[in-house]
This record gives C-alpha cells, sequence and structure tokens, in this order.
C-alpha cells in the first residue's frame, strides 16, 4: 500500500520525517503479499516470502509515538531475513489520537491471529512465531508477549509468542517511566499501569532478546535495564543487547542490516529457541 493512501496522521518532528524519509528508501521497491486483518486501512500487514523457509515467522511492528508510522516502515528488514530462511513480516495497527488503548493491542492481537492461522500457507510453523518492534511497536510487542490472558479469545496457545524482539522499547509509563509527558495514546487516566509490560510479567515470560542503542534516548535505557531485571525475576530467558554507537532511530536502522550489530544475533537467537 502506498503511504498516500492512507488517512492522513498526525504532524511529525523533522527527525521523524527523516527517519521516515530513510526506512521507505531503505525498504521500496520489495515483493510483499499484503492482507488486511481487519476493516481500518491500518489494520494490514505485508508479509515478505523466504526461497526455502526454515519454519520461523519474524512478525515487527513500526514505531512513531503510537500517533504515526506505516507497517511500510519496517520493510526494510525483510531482505536480511529471508536470505536466511525466515519469513517476515509487518504488522501495521490504528493509531492514536483516533484511537486509544487499548485499540492497538487489540490490533496486534488479531494480526497475530492471521499469522497463526496462515503460517503454514508461507512455509511456517505457527510454533514459531516470533514477535518484535520499534520503540512504539515494541512496547506493543512486549505487552503482548508477556501477557497470558488474551491468547483464549482468539483461540491461540499460551506460547504462541516463540519469543519476544523489541528494539527501543518502552515498558513502562509509571512513574518511574522517565516520560517528560504522558502518551496521548493512554487515553483514560489509570490506564499507564494497564499499557506497563513491565506491570504484566504473567507466569514464565516467553524469551527476550532487548535491544537498544548506547547513545537511545536515556529514560528507555534505564527502562530497558529495568525490565531486563524484571523478566529474569520472573523467570524469564533474558538477553540485553546494546548497540554501540546507535541512537533511537539508527538502532531501528541495525535492524536490516544483514552484517550490522542487530540482525545476526537476532538469527542466532530465534535458532536457539
Amino acid at each position: 500500500m502506498r503511504i498516500d493512501e492512507y488517512p492522513p496522521q498526525e504532524p511529525s518532528s523533522d527527525n521523524a520525517r527523516s527517519y521516515s524519509d530513510e526506512v521507505m528508501r531503505r525498504g521500496a521497491g520489495l515483493d510483499r503479499i499484503e492482507r488486511l486483518y481487519a476493516a481500518d486501512p491500518y489494520q494490514g500487514l505485508a508479509v515478505f516470502r523466504t526461497a526455502a523457509p526454515n519454519g520461523t515467522l519474524l512478525a515487527f511492528l513500526h514505531g512513531g509515538g503510537w500517533t504515526n508510522g506505516y507497517k511500510e516502515w519496517m520493510a526494510f528488514m525483510a531482505p536480511a531475513f529471508t536470505a536466511a530462511g525466515v519469513t517476515f513480516a509487518t504488522i501495521g495497527y490504528r493509531l492514536a489520537p483516533g484511537h486509544l488503548f487499548p485499540a492497538g493491542v487489540n490490533d496486534v492481537i488479531a494480526a497475530l491471529a492471521w499469522l497463526h492461522a496462515h503460517a503454514a500457507d508461507f512455509g511456517c510453523d505457527p510454533a514459531r512465531i516470533f514477535l518484535g518492534g520499534h520503540s512504539a511497536g515494541g512496547h506493543y510487542a512486549a505487552l503482548v508477549a508477556v501477557r497470558r490472558d488474551w491468547q483464549a479469545g482468539v483461540e491461540l496457545p499460551r506460547d504462541v509468542i516463540r519469543g519476544c524482539l523489541p528494539i527501543s522499547g518502552v515498558y513502562d509509563f509509571g512513574p518511574q517511566s522517565g516520560l517528560t509527558a504522558r502518551p496521548r495514546f493512554l487515553g483514560d487516566a489509570g490506564n499507564e499501569t494497564a499499557a506497563s509490560p513491565i506491570d504484566h510479567i504473567q507466569d514464565p515470560p516467553p524469551p527476550f532478546l532487548l535491544a537498544h542503542g548506547d547513545r537511545d534516548f536515556p529514560h528507555l535505557m534505564r527502562q530497558a535495564e529495568r525490565m531486563e531485571a524484571a523478566l529474569r525475576t520472573a523467570g524469564g530467558d533474558v538477553e540485553r543487547l546494546v548497540l554501540e554507537g546507535r541512537n533511537h532511530f539508527t538502532a531501528s536502522y541495525a535492524g536490516g542490516e544483514a552484517d550490522g550489530p542487530w540482525v545476526p544475533r537476532a538469527l542466532a537467537w530465534m535458532t536457539g529457541r
């Protein structure tokens, strides 16, 4: 889908526009299969097939502060994974301020249900679905991964997410979050706890590969350290990868660099789980 075919979004910052231009440039011209998992144009996904599927599916969620972004942003990551036999999918979700929490969470769940139902169509094992995301997408990925209270409602196994790979994710909206402003997507007061992955780690969580740049937003680096500790306390298999020389945006670029600091580790990590 072309960006100009979507309903308009909130105005974005200069940095965000530069990021959008760059990821769209990197992902231009790649073959994909596009599907809607619900009626809204933002409720779509794109699947990038591999010539020799090894059964693993990595689904990734874009960032954009919960008010901006497109599934097309993450297309640039696909070649590094499809070359290794991993089927890659990008998931779109409805945005604030028109759609407030938990709309985006519900969208991710619906998209996962679609991918699970159609995994075999792409040579994937429905028991090997990994979920990741950048920034706001990392937040949604982590929240859906740690919670165990939604799977039965969409007839999925509790362990449907084999592992979670957020990059520069947001894990806490409470008093210790370090956020300078309350994100508007949270909607009603009191949703801070409901939306915080760190407050919803249930049972032994799925494996996590947390990543962030060493020049990332300071509050997100601190949140990642706390999330790592919380996952370990819950008995989780967790690794935190610090991407040297990367800021919040260039950490995302690492997601598509086959010889960069994140992709080889992510591939090895998924292979071992």
